[in-house]
């Protein structure tokens, strides 16, 4: 397959698995939740962290079915993190993947209850037997925690906290790179380690090579993020170019200039490219990595 077929390829066996997922029987009593879960949910994206762990958990000899189950869970914590994220509270933006905001179709409350239930119901997804019963239960136990890890006050809800906090102030390329690999980076790394974890593959220089990629990868990644919201397309980008400097954010670009960023995309891209140098199949990776250097939504 292609880099782009093996997305897309990725990218159904995922949204399936989150269509399945944010169903109920008791939807016909309160149906508005599950619209609003499914609306943010099913809205399109890159769906790249989902990517990285049904990849890590294949190229480490798993399948498929072992890791569509996280993969989904993880999507969904992204999600719940995004909509929380566009309140008028945290970021208030109007703009999400070209499409209003949670909040901006089913108000504030709604949007609330609606990045909470996703947030629960990835670790339902994950905790049901009838998803991940073919693994042992250590290994389920090891990936969700990997999971909980990521997405909390040790990962992305303290890069979060730090993000709000440094709104309007000077703040060091040392704090801002800490804040990002929490934000955005843990989730990443995250999608990376749970794949070689539910394949079975928990060894000190799997997980580290796995981490390396990812570390770099993500913060790469969010330095193309802020020079998108400088530089980018409105129409391709989804969301309101220009938003974080009206927010006070200190970005990157910001800090060292579009021409050093541009210079450290490539260079953090190289530098996880070369972390799976030892690493089994890992071509798919390394295309994904130039890939992402230059995208330009």
């Amino acid at each position: 397959m292609t880099l782009t077929e093996r997305l897309d390829f990725y990218r159904k066996l995922t949204e399936d698995a989150l269509t399945h997922a944010l169903s109920s029987e008791n939807e016909q009593y309160y149906p508005s939740i599950f619209k609003a879960a499914r609306y943010s949910a099913l809205s399109g994206g890159k769906r790249l962290r989902p990517a990285l762990t049904m990849e890590f958990c294949r190229v480490c000899g798993g399948t498929l079915e072992q890791a569509v189950p996280f993969a989904a869970a993880l999507e969904m914590v992204h999600t719940y993190s995004l909509i929380h994220d566009d309140l008028p509270c945290m970021d208030d933006d109007d703009l999400r993947r070209g499409r209003p905001t949670n909040h901006k179709v089913f108000g504030e409350a709604t949007a609330v209850l609606a990045g909470d239930a996703l947030l629960n119901r990835a670790f339902e997804t994950v905790l049901d037997p009838e998803n991940t019963g073919n693994l042992p239960a250590e290994t389920v136990l090891r990936a969700a925690r990997c999971l909980a890890e990521a997405s909390g006050m040790d990962g992305m809800i303290g890069g979060q906290i730090m993000d709000i906090e440094s709104e309007g102030r000077q703040i060091s390329q040392e704090t801002l790179m800490l804040l990002q690999r929490l934000k955005t980076g843990c989730l990443i790394k995250a999608a990376a380690v749970m794949g070689c974890i539910l394949a079975g593959r928990s060894d000190p220089e799997t997980l580290g090579a796995a981490e390396c990629y990812a570390d770099n990868l993500g913060l790469a990644f969010q330095i193309e993020d802020d020079l998108l919201d400088i530089e980018g397309d409105i129409t391709k980008f989804g969301k309101p170019i220009g938003s974080d400097a009206e927010n006070g954010k200190v970005t990157f670009p910001a800090l060292l200039g579009t021409a050093r960023c541009h210079e450290l995309v490539r260079e953090l891209t190289d530098n996880a490219i070369a972390a799976l140098r030892d690493f089994p199949a890992h071509a798919f990776l390394d295309d994904l990595a130039n890939y992402l250097v230059s995208r330009d939504y």
